[in-house]
């Protein structure tokens, strides 16, 4: 059982999913620096995907040119010269991405996906269903930059409607447009009791 207590949740620590491309939306390349800038002044350590390249860099960035704290996690597979972030403050392969995610996770007090491809979408449902099957109790924040993720919403909200996905389920996902906004929902969640089924190894 979940204890239900009346202060916020403590994010000493946060995970990003995001694009190891660029994009071609400004107003998201921006953001995503400025995502880190924030992370750094709450001081709040980000977790990330290990990349330099793309919003993964740029988040890395905005958080180590303002005096925080970056984790990368990288598969070995992955780490290569010309896509591997060497200035980080902590740099940890593992040995495939389920590994990575499962480090991620264990290393992470909260997490927030940026706009990204299937890479992003698939690390970001994977962690709300873990939420959804009570494997982990931590905030679940999607940063909706100009208004990116406004059809993957309607979806899900089509989901609820047609009766495949519980509302008590999409309520776990926290959706803001603006970056302090999605924070102070994060502080303020209150995750809902549910029995632990399975563990993370047999997703």
């Amino acid at each position: 059982m979940i204890l239900e207590n009346n202060i916020k949740n403590q994010l000493k620590s946060i995970a990003v999913f995001c694009a190891s491309s660029e994009g071609n939306d400004e107003k998201i390349f921006s953001e995503s620096y400025r995502l880190g800038k924030v992370l750094a002044q709450k001081n709040i350590k980000l977790v990330f995907g290990g990349s330099k390249l793309g919003l993964m860099g740029q988040v890395a960035a905005g958080t180590l040119q303002n005096g925080g704290e970056v984790i990368g996690v990288i598969p070995d597979f992955l780490k290569t010269k010309e896509v591997v972030h060497t200035g980080l403050t902590e740099l940890i392969t593992t040995k495939d991405m389920h590994e990575r995610k499962l480090k991620m996770h264990e290393l992470s007090d909260g997490f927030i996906a940026l706009p990204g491809g299937f890479g992003t979408f698939e690390e970001l449902f994977e962690i709300v269903t873990w939420g959804q099957l009570g494997l982990h109790q931590n905030p679940i924040g999607l940063l909706n930059i100009n208004g990116f993720y406004d059809d993957l919403i309607a979806m899900l909200k089509t989901m609820v409607r047609k009766g495949l996905l519980r509302k008590e389920n999409f309520d776990l996902l926290l959706i803001g447009e603006d970056i302090e906004e999605l924070l102070e929902k994060m502080y303020n969640f209150k995750p809902m009791p549910v029995p632990k089924w399975i563990n993370k190894d047999q997703t």
